[in-house]
């Protein structure tokens, strides 16, 4: 995620006053009750870890003490901090306790105040040994208040500020997870196979709310995009149809309208008091042998903007909370990964902590982590298995591959001829090594934050088909942008508002759909085609998700690799000239032979391979030699649930 521009922060900060106006949160009683709020509002028997922190908030709360008359059940520690009205209460729950629902009794000078009842669930089988995304994958990035409006019933929500205006780039357009849930035929039929959306969780904010990243409530979805119900039911309509769905964590920070601000269990719960210094946003000092200790306190203590409040999730009953939040969500929800905003930000002896303890309770669970910086040394230092100069083990599986995202850009907008574009791709791909497996990199030419590839590249529809390929047939799990696929692009860009259009046909009204190909252009309605092919192939193909990559230098600005894997091969040819050219054959004796058949799997149809090969300016081919006899099609793809295992 990129910082809000300074005139964001202004009109933000200036409508803060707002906020004096919100609502209790959307979970929580009346304030009178003795307790009107526990985080998590549930928990599940048979956990990994058999114990779970709650939360409890009432005026008062601190001087309560807990008990739990429920087999297999047990208080084991209560802690109160700062504040007057928290208690933190820790409950250990026994491998066989049955499901159900306990009642928490809270006393005050042996006195009872108040019985809570707190639900007990069972897992679902295999919960524990769920499939991650990976290679087999390709991801689908939506930001869901611009995809599609299914429920305009949830458009102006009585507890939420900022107001819908399609007109304004800046603010929500009504987009929410109905409208979604109405087009997972759209997703399934262009060969996407996971979900990830941008937070959907409460933004109780007076403006700039959409973006998700201002979080006011872990335990709430915004209702401008539904209810909690409907997003599991979301979740398990799109597994239905074997597409996962990424959930996006914001660990570093929240929003300023979060109902802790009014009350903060605990001052240290904050990294550094408003009105501090913001973040220098200075990466590097988290590595740098020679940065000065303020330099990096700098970094990691500031504020995103002033309006997002920095996390100490060092705190410990802060971290505790924050590590049980992804879980509950991934086990309600049944999700299939995270994705973890501004890593980087957080402490990182923290986040090693974070991410070991969710995938302590789901090994197979893969999580992607944003590190926003152009340099391999960079990013691999946050990845598991990297070995660091300075000691630091990482247990992020995964990070966003940024290096290799600016290295496509530039590949592609280049304006020298011959194989100097080309050469960044192949030297980016030789800092490989830096990374502990770089095969779990998430590779994409576009995000939410970035221009939008059309755009970047001059709406040369042939050069964004380019980076289409690159994305889909290199190392890594491929990750496209919303609506890319209907050719979208953008003014000059001047705020990250400006790329985040609407979904066209996601509105009534819309004079062109994008999921029917009404009003289309016939280019747009082409390059759908292509992808949709280009993926569900995609799918089939082992050497793509498992097999290994050999590339060649570039030459007469075309660029040469191979997936390998078995019986199976695939050769990617680039051109990024100015025109056609012919590539002689036999410098890839080791990969190809004359007489060799195929499938050129974008046009589909057959091809014969002779000494030499024709491809055309601007170009983009995958040609899939892979004998039909001898191919396992589809053998590496496994169900997105396995049967259960031993957990």
């Amino acid at each position: 995620m990129k910082i809000f521009s300074s005139s964001v922060i202004r009109s933000v900060t200036a409508s803060l006053a707002l906020l004096a106006g919100l609502p209790p949160p959307g979970n929580a009683a009346p304030s009178s009750a003795p307790v009107d709020r526990v985080d998590p509002p549930s928990w599940w028997v048979g956990m990994h870890n058999p114990t779970v922190q709650l939360m409890v908030h009432g005026p008062g709360a601190a001087r309560l003490r807990a008990t739990a008359d429920y087999p297999g059940v047990r208080v084991t520690a209560q802690t109160t901090l700062t504040s007057a009205n928290y208690l933190f209460v820790t409950l250990s729950i026994a491998p066989d306790a049955p499901a159900g629902t306990l009642d928490l009794r809270f006393t005050s000078s042996g006195r009872l105040v108040t019985t809570v009842p707190y639900r007990l669930d069972a897992r679902r089988e295999g919960s524990r040994s769920r499939r991650g995304y990976d290679a087999r994958d390709a991801i689908y990035l939506v930001m869901p208040d611009r995809f599609a409006n299914g429920d305009p019933g949830n458009d102006h929500p009585a507890d939420t500020l900022d107001v819908l205006d399609r007109s304004r780039p800046g603010a929500r357009h009504g987009g929410d997870l109905a409208g979604l849930m109405a087009h997972l035929d759209y997703v399934e039929r262009m060969g996407f196979t996971q979900l990830w959306l941008t937070p959907v969780l409460e933004n109780a904010q007076p403006a700039y709310s959409y973006h998700g990243y201002a979080i006011t409530d872990h335990y709430r979805i915004d209702p401008r995009y539904g209810t909690n119900e409907d997003y599991r039911h979301l979740s398990e309509a799109a597994r239905a149809r074997q597409i996962g769905l990424i959930a996006d964590v914001v660990i570093n920070h929240i929003g300023s309208g979060h109902w802790w601000m009014k009350d903060l269990p605990a001052a240290d719960w904050l990294s550094s008091p408003a009105g501090a210094p913001l973040t220098n946003h200075m990466h590097t000092t988290v590595q740098d042998p020679y940065a000065a200790e303020a330099d990096r306190r700098w970094y990691l203590d500031g504020w995103f903007a002033d309006v997002m409040p920095d996390l100490h999730p060092a705190a410990p009953e802060l971290g505790t909370y924050l590590i049980q939040n992804a879980i509950w969500w991934l086990e309600y929800a049944n999700l299939s990964g995270l994705r973890i905003d501004t890593y980087s930000y957080s402490d990182k002896d923290y986040m090693a902590r974070y991410t070991r303890a969710i995938r302590d309770e789901y090994p197979n669970l893969n999580i992607v982590g944003e590190e926003w910086r152009n340099h391999p040394s960079l990013v691999a230092y946050w990845q598991a298995g990297k070995v660091n100069p300075d000691g630091y083990v990482s247990h992020l599986p995964s990070l966003m591959d940024f290096p290799t995202q600016g290295a496509l850009i530039t590949a592609l907008t280049e304006t020298r001829q011959g194989d100097l574009p080309l050469r960044s791709l192949y030297e980016n791909l030789g800092e490989d090594f830096l990374y502990a497996n770089p095969r779990n990199l998430v590779v994409f030419s576009e995000n939410h934050d970035t221009n939008r590839t059309l755009h970047a590249v001059g709406d040369d529809v042939d050069l964004w088909w380019m980076a289409q390929v690159y994305v889909a047939t290199i190392r890594g799990i491929p990750q496209f942008l919303y609506g890319s696929e209907t050719l979208m692009t953008h003014p000059p860009k001047r705020t990250d508002d400006d790329p985040r259009l609407d979904f066209p046909g996601g509105w009534a009204g819309d004079p062109q759909d994008g999921f029917t190909g009404r009003g289309l252009p016939d280019a747009a309605r082409s390059a759908q085609a292509r992808l949709a092919r280009l993926l569900t192939w995609r799918k089939t193909s082992c050497a793509i998700s498992h097999g290994t990559l050999t590339h060649y230098v570039p030459v007469a600005g075309v660029y040469v690799y191979f997936r390998e894997y078995r019986h199976e091969t695939v050769m990617v040819l680039l051109n990024r000239a100015d025109s056609a050219r012919t590539v002689d054959l036999a410098r890839f004796a080791g990969h190809v032979r004359p007489g060799a058949a195929g499938t050129d799997v974008v046009r589909d149809r057959p091809v014969r391979l002779g000494d030499a090969l024709e491809v055309a300016a601007h170009s983009a081919t995958v040609l899939d030699l892979t004998d039909p006899a001898a191919a396992e099609r589809g053998a590496c793809r496994l169900p997105l649930q396995p049967e259960p295992a031993d957990d």
